[in-house]
């Protein structure tokens, strides 16, 4: 009989066999295997078999029963061993074999009604199963799940097993896998001793950037691309345009690429003696300003790096702009007692322009030069890049972040729930009230607005006039669109740089209509006033202004009646306050830190 020792004091029978007793493994005395056999024998006589049954999902009756299918043979307390590994494993889609709560190898879990090493003296201290249903993926449209149970009325409690046919009810759902390798995940190649060498071949060439994933390649492995795209390396005349930046450490690392539309600015340590500022290459000016940056990649096509400006700074400080195209050079020389090293770079700002194609079209440079002592090393350097697209203009804020006094509020409007806000291209538009002329005519002067400008309190009128033939509603109608605008904002930006597809921070415009009680007369509106309550946000020593609420409030009033043939003159105003609603401010300053140390009994002893 084949049997397998899973656990000591148990052995299963011939479903999970694991060796002969007849031959026995090796290590197990004759005496010992008599033994087994004879606890075997007495075993399958108790009838300690456990109870599975198949049942399909329209049936009333429970199918012939039949065991959970046979697991690979393994030596006893030994870990299952893992599937032989393949660049794409087959997704196992057996639910009658799989188990996420089995955890220990060769030993039963606890409430884990699918785990293999469970008998039905396990199943008697179980209180429930801990995952009654085991399914595969659930987007398929038809799926096959198990489905585990205890029955207690057994002696000894037995293990309820069956099979069913679920259906998914999503119209969203995977009727046919034409790819099943694509549901797994490729397996990894570990790095060992054997496969090390052919690994660093594999990926030699890639930079650690703690800024940006930015990776590069050999001219020959890079794709032929174009144009350049996000995270492209700046390709030029000998081989890519270099950006030092600091990786594993602070130190400059001068082979790490430049990437297109990453905008990065960094601050690295260069360490040197002052004896080697002439020959090395990073502290030159030449070394940044000759590089000629291809237009796409793999062009011929070449866009040389302009200097815009060069500033030198003196070992005190002072800043000294020089005039010229000339490209200077570190120079060491001695100053009494002290040798200094002059036209060092310190700063290094680039300025690319581009275009909707990924075209490089111009290249500027901006450096810093100083300076260098023996006091001042190790060196520090800083390097600047961005980008600007060709034939733009940069978009105009009212603050950064609160609010400037005299610039215009930033306000829109939602087309539908759940997209942004949408804005004028006119920045002085977006929120305005009726502006006055010297004629006073509200007729000519529709279409005429003010802007609304942060921390101005104005008000504006004119007059209209009305003759009696004139009905009421299309007087009220054309009132309220002279009053609004042609288009009147729905919300407001809480600051000056808010974006637009930030909804959640933008402030709603309350408005309020007010009108008085007499009854079957025409209510005309004659104002709209505008309440804007602000605040200080921020830090005491730099307190940044924030909109919290905007009210506008439309005040209709009853048209008075005239003889016939006069001409009724109405006056219409708009008006716009600014209330500050900060909340008194109050310093706050960390508490005084305490020592909660404690003293032996005896410390003082024998003073005390």
């Amino acid at each position: 009989m084949a049997t397998t020792v899973a656990r000591q004091h148990r052995v299963t029978v011939a479903s999970r066999a694991g060796f002969d007793l007849a031959m026995g493994p090796p290590g197990l005395p004759p005496l010992l295997l008599v033994l087994l056999d004879c606890w075997v024998s007495v075993s399958a006589q108790a009838g300690a078999t456990l109870a599975v049954t198949m049942e399909g999902l329209n049936s009333a009756e429970p199918a012939p029963t039949t065991l959970r299918p046979a697991l690979s043979p393994r030596p006893p307390g030994t870990p299952r061993a893992p599937g032989p590994s393949s660049p794409r494993p087959t997704p196992v889609m057996d639910v009658a074999s799989l188990c996420g709560c089995d955890l220990s190898p060769a030993q039963c879990d606890v409430n884990c009604c699918c785990d293999p090493d469970c008998s039905s003296m396990d199943f008697s201290v179980f209180s429930c199963c801990s995952i009654p249903v085991v399914t595969g993926d659930s987007r398929f449209c038809s799926q096959r799940a198990a489905i585990y149970s205890l029955n207690f009325t057994a002696n000894p409690p037995q293990r309820v097993f069956k099979i069913v046919d679920r259906i998914n009810p999503s119209i969203f759902c995977i009727h046919i896998t034409n790819y099943k390798p694509a549901l797994s995940f490729i397996n990894p190649e570990v790095p060992d001793e054997n496969n090390f060498d052919k690994l660093m071949k594999t990926f030699d060439g890639f930079s650690l950037n703690a800024e940006a994933d930015v990776s590069f390649t050999d001219e020959s492995d890079a794709p032929n691309t174009p144009k350049y795209e996000y995270g492209v390396v700046l390709q030029t005349s000998d081989s890519f345009l270099r950006f030092p930046s600091p990786l594993t450490s602070s130190l400059c690392t001068d082979n790490n690429p430049a990437a297109f539309l990453v905008n990065r600015a960094v601050t690295c340590t260069r360490r040197m003696s002052l004896e080697q500022c002439e020959d090395t290459e990073a502290l030159g000016m030449a070394y940044y300003s000759s590089p000629q940056i291809l237009r796409v990649p793999n062009s011929q096509t070449k866009v040389p790096i302009t200097v815009q400006s060069v500033i030198v700074q003196s070992l005190n400080k002072t800043l000294t702009r020089l005039e010229g195209t000339d490209v200077w050079k570190p120079a060491l020389v001695d100053v009494g007692a002290v040798k200094i090293c002059t036209h060092v770079v310190l700063e290094v700002k680039y300025s690319l322009t581009y275009t909707d194609a990924g075209e490089i079209t111009k290249a500027g440079l901006s450096l810093l030069l100083g300076a260098v002592s023996d006091a001042v090393l190790p060196l520090q350097q800083k390097f600047e890049i961005h980008f600007i697209q060709q034939n733009t203009k940069p978009v105009p804020l009212s603050g950064n972040p609160g609010y400037t006094v005299g610039l215009p509020l930033a306000a829109g409007f939602q087309p539908r729930k759940g997209s942004g806000i949408i804005q004028t291209m006119n920045r002085y538009g977006q929120l305005t009230i009726l502006r006055s002329t010297a004629e006073q005519d509200c007729l000519a002067v529709e279409g005429v607005r003010a802007p609304v400008l942060f921390g101005y309190n104005m008000q504006s009128g004119c007059k209209l006039r009305l003759t009696r033939a004139v009905t009421c509603p299309l007087v009220v109608e054309k009132v309220k669109r002279l009053l609004k605008g042609q288009g009147f904002p729905d919300y407001v930006a809480p600051f000056g740089n808010s974006q637009a597809q930030d909804v959640l921070d933008w402030v709603p415009v309350r408005f309020v209509t007010q009108a008085s009680h007499l009854k079957d007369s025409c209510q005309l509106p004659v104002a709209l006033v505008i309440e804007v309550k602000w605040t200080k946000y921020g830090s005491l020593l730099n307190p940044q202004a924030k909109i919290v609420n905007v009210t506008a409030r439309l005040i209709a009033s009853s048209l008075p009646e005239t003889s016939p043939g006069n001409e009724r003159t109405v006056l219409i105003s708009t008006a716009v306050t600014f209330v500050d609603v900060s909340a008194p401010a109050e310093a706050g300053f960390r508490a005084r830190p305490t020592i909660n140390a404690k003293l032996p009994f005896n410390f003082f002893f024998p003073f005390v």
